[in-house]
């Protein structure tokens, strides 16, 4: 049997891996736009303004509450109708963004709300503007408390990254599906998937845990 798998690895990884390219940049891209719209709406949630606060609420419980596939669903088949056309990659890169956003957001808060109020006030002292203080004082403070839950929304978009087979992208999980299909070898096949995406998951993981450590002894 393990020669079998072996034979098997060595005829499918070409295709597998060549899906696996495409997960890494549609997680790098999700990550990135979920670090710039969960930023915004952290930023928003601590405005002066009730509404816009209101606003980062509504956004963030909305998302939150609606299923990921039926995010990407409504970006790849819906905004069409509407006339806005995203192909497979994008629509995916795009709707795990989105639904990720929400959970970077609550990061960056617990983030903030982590900065001690003396040092806001210590620096209000010596005459720094706000985005002075936001930059010199809230973000590098912050980014402490963060850094190891990020790392933990990493790996979960990793994962869900197979959910954009779904929706036609040639991922890891969909090119595996389209050789199980063709060759009905599901058990070398789904083997494979699983072990690439470990393989992909363990430096993040171990990053993590390191921050983890190294943020108690802090």
């Amino acid at each position: 049997m393990l020669n079998q798998f072996l034979a098997d690895a060595v005829e499918f990884l070409p295709t597998l891996l060549s899906g696996l390219g495409l997960t890494v940049g549609i997680t790098i891209t999700a990550l990135l736009v979920s670090v710039i719209l969960g930023l915004t709406w952290a930023l928003m949630g601590m405005s002066k303004f009730a509404v816009v606060r209101g606003i980062s609420r509504t956004v963030i419980n909305v998302v939150r509450g609606i299923p990921i596939i039926v995010q990407l669903f409504y970006i790849y088949f819906v905004l069409p109708e509407l006339g806005i056309r995203l192909d497979a990659f994008l629509a995916g890169a795009l709707g795990l963004g989105i639904a990720y956003s929400v959970y970077q957001a609550e990061n960056f808060r617990a983030g903030f709300a982590s900065v001690d109020p003396s040092l806001l006030e210590a620096a209000q002292s010596l005459g720094m503007s706000e985005h002075t203080i936001l930059r010199r004082v809230i973000f590098p403070l912050a980014i402490r408390v963060s850094l190891p839950p990020f790392g933990n929304t990493a790996i979960m978009l990793l994962k869900d990254s197979s959910i954009a087979s779904t929706i036609t992208v040639a991922e890891l999980t969909r090119a595996g599906q389209l050789l199980a299909a063709s060759t009905f070898k599901n058990m070398s096949i789904y083997t494979l998937i699983a072990l690439l995406y470990l393989l992909m998951s363990l430096p993040l993981t171990f990053m993590v845990s390191g921050l983890e450590r190294r943020f108690k002894r802090k």
